[in-house]
């Protein structure tokens, strides 16, 4: 699926690491990973505390307490120094990440090697890395503005006059939050009408909307419909935008 996509333009997983997808196509032998990237609580606290011993007499417990899971990688050995904590460390995280993965590797590269896509990954590594490596995008106030599309009032209309003039105050509202030092980031603004802090590669379906309202000084949003509800205001819109998205229920949650 994969390649079938990025061959035919369209886009890639975009959620790998940067040294899994070295790793995968070539340009280095093993995953190189801090001990934070285990997702594996239990393992974590327990790498955490062999890295952290400050005696050979404390890694050496550590080794006996821990050995079960040690040998299963094949990092149990005889320790004579306490730097020798280093050397397991950094193996267990070699075959938690490389080794017991190296199956199901070659499989996604036999997949990835449809259409050839692999082949030319190889080659241009550098080329293709945006397409599967994940980076955060910078959210700017002109994307966010144009994913949501209004619902207006019929042209002429007293109703579409206020409408108008509240999508003014929506784009200048979003510059401000973009360029000003506040409790809230256009990440925020987008999670809390749609449940997403990132724009999705596929792209948000249904296609997110803006009404408006009268009954309420304070947004209101629907994230299963991607619906956000501004309030018609002659005043304070910013201030109440805000208080609404910063107040909501499970804002921050998600």
């Amino acid at each position: 699926m994969v390649a079938m996509s990025i061959v035919h333009g369209g886009p890639g997983p975009r959620c790998f690491s940067e040294n899994f997808y070295h790793y995968l196509v070539g340009k280095v032998k093993t995953i190189e990973a801090p001990i934070a990237d285990v997702p594996d609580p239990d393992l974590r606290n327990v790498l955490l505390e062999i890295k952290n011993a400050t005696t050979l007499e404390e890694l050496l417990e550590l080794n006996d307490k821990h050995a079960s899971m040690l040998q299963t990688a094949g990092c149990y050995r005889c320790l004579r120094t306490l730097e020798d904590k280093e050397q397991v460390v950094n193996d267990y995280i070699q075959w938690y990440f490389t080794y017991r993965n190296h199956v199901s590797f070659q499989r996604f590269k036999d997949g990835l090697a449809t259409l050839n896509l692999f082949n030319a990954l190889e080659q241009h590594p550098s080329l293709f890395q945006p397409y599967m490596v994940y980076s955060a995008e910078d959210l700017k106030a002109e994307t966010l503005e144009a994913l949501f599309r209004p619902q207006m009032s019929p042209t002429g209309s007293s109703n579409r006059q206020e409408e108008e003039r509240v999508l003014g105050y929506w784009l200048d509202y979003l510059i401000a939050v973009k360029e000003e030092a506040s409790a809230l980031s256009l990440q925020d603004v987008l999670m809390f009408a749609t449940g997403l802090k990132e724009i999705p590669a596929a792209k948000l379906t249904p296609q997110p909307q803006l009404t408006f309202q009268k009954n309420s000084r304070f947004p209101e949003a629907n994230v299963c419909l991607n619906t956000l509800k501004l309030p018609i205001l002659y005043e304070m819109f910013e201030e109440a935008m805000s208080y609404g998205i910063r107040n909501s229920p499970g804002f921050g949650l998600f």
